[in-house]
C-alpha cells in the first residue's frame, strides 16, 4: 500500500497545491508567502487524501 499512497501523493499534492495557488492568486496575493503557503496547504491536504484514496483501493481489490 505504500507504493500506492506514494503514487496518489505525487498526484494530489501537485493538483492541490496547484488549486491552492491558483486560488491565491486570484484572490489578487502575489507575495512569495501567500503562494508557499498555499502549496504547503495543498501538501498538507494531499497526506489524508492520498491515504484514504489508497486504502480503499487497497479494499477494494
Amino acid at each position: 500500500m505504500t507504493r500506492l499512497f506514494m503514487l496518489l501523493f505525487s498526484i494530489a499534492f501537485t493538483t492541490l497545491a496547484g488549486i491552492g495557488i491558483v486560488l491565491v492568486l486570484v484572490l489578487g496575493r502575489y507575495d512569495a508567502v501567500a503562494i508557499a503557503g498555499a502549496a504547503a496547504v495543498g501538501g498538507l491536504l494531499a497526506l489524508p487524501v492520498s491515504w484514504l484514496v489508497a486504502k480503499r483501493m487497497q479494499d477494494i481489490a
